[in-house]
């Protein structure tokens, strides 16, 4: 029996993709189709590596070339990503990188850049390109998250302008300040000077191509996360909390900023740290400390997608102090950590595919 190319992709047109909406034709995922004798392949291109309905999606593709084609055709079905973007407008600030994420928290202390240095680590197991910049100017603490305090960056020179090079640890492409000034010592400086090294992050540092930049946004709302709005144009942003009722109505605030109209950042969804206890020789309990749900009932009531829940562990601070982030581990823990970067990079899909392009925020004063 002979197939056609036609044959096949009208059997796949009946294969949707599930959060798109729409089929795998129509969005343009099917690539080379290939028939040979009983057999065919063609390729599926996702719109994340990190998807988490990849299984979900090829098994569809195989039934619909059953049930449409031949019950008896081999089927090889190959899957791939290409990451999708709406930085249409991007400019030459940062041209090469398909989505920026801002991670932000209302308060201190709830574990935003230890959620955001192991999400970095999932989305790079997963196969993505990542990227990190450590945009708490007076507090950085990724240097010792991925074990680099003593390193400094290396500097290039083209068209004669000095550049930094990103420091790279475990797949991911970093810059902090951290990386730039004594471990010891304080950086007593006013707004401007650390928007000015944010701006500097973004300006004068050779990033490659990156799926996903993270950036790790001080505790609250302050200069920083005017200049970053106002620099380059956010995908979305991510706000982290603990169940605990003080951390959620700082929370709120955090999130009402990004949502206020001269700002309008899209809210990717909301982390929830520390979710509960879980003593290591006893890893079936669960002791809700800080609350129990208190994260999910704050993304449900501002209409948002809980991304995750991750569990206090004593594990996941241990590997923080010894620069080799939790999500590294093959346990219980990276699984949380990857089912996050996996929600994660599902809702920039879906945001891309449904909202308009991000633009630089301008506000006038």
């Amino acid at each position: 029996m002979i197939f056609t190319k036609e044959q096949i992709l009208k059997a796949l047109s009946t294969v949707q993709e599930p959060d798109l909406k729409k089929d795998l034709v129509t969005l343009n995922m099917i690539k080379d189709v290939q028939t040979e004798g009983n057999k065919i392949s063609f390729t599926v291109v996702l719109t994340t590596p990190a998807c988490p309905l990849k299984e979900l999606i090829k098994s569809s593709c195989i039934e619909a070339i059953h049930q449409h084609v031949s019950a008896d055709a081999k089927v090889e079905v190959h899957m791939t990503a290409d990451v999708t973007s709406a930085r249409t407008s991007a400019g030459p600030m940062l041209p090469g990188v398909k989505n920026i994420i801002a991670i932000s928290s209302g308060k201190g202390g709830v574990g935003k850049s230890t959620v955001t240095a192991n999400l970095a680590i999932a989305l790079t197991k997963l196969g993505a390109k990542v990227g990190l910049i450590d945009a708490d100017i007076f507090g950085p603490s990724m240097p010792t998250m991925f074990d680099l305090e003593d390193v400094r960056p290396s500097v290039i020179q083209e068209n004669g302008k000095n550049f930094i090079i990103p420091v790279k640890q475990y797949g991911v492409e970093l810059m902090s300040i951290g990386f730039l000034t004594p471990p010891d010592h304080a950086m007593v400086w006013r707004g401007p000077m650390a928007s000015s090294a944010l701006k500097q992050f973004f300006s004068d540092c050779k990033w490659g191509e990156l799926d996903y930049l993270l950036i790790d946004l001080p505790p609250g709302t302050s200069d920083i996360h005017l200049t970053l709005v106002q620099t380059v144009s956010v995908t979305g942003a991510i706000v982290v909390t603990t169940p605990q009722k003080v951390a959620l109505a700082d929370a709120q605030r955090g999130l009402g900023m990004f949502r206020q109209p001269q700002i309008n950042v899209p809210v990717l969804g909301v982390v929830e740290n520390m979710a509960y206890f879980t003593p290591l020789e006893l890893p079936d309990n669960k002791y809700f400390i800080f609350g129990e749900n208190g994260g999910r009932e704050f993304a449900e009531s501002n209409n948002v997608p809980l991304l995750g829940q991750i569990p206090l562990v004593q594990g996941i601070r241990e590997c923080g102090d010894n620069g080799k982030p939790a999500a590294m581990q093959n346990d219980v823990i990276a699984e949380a950590f990857r089912e996050l970067a996996e929600t994660l990079a599902q809702q920039v899909a879906i945001r891309n595919a449904s909202a308009e392009a991000t633009k630089r925020v301008e506000i006038k004063v």
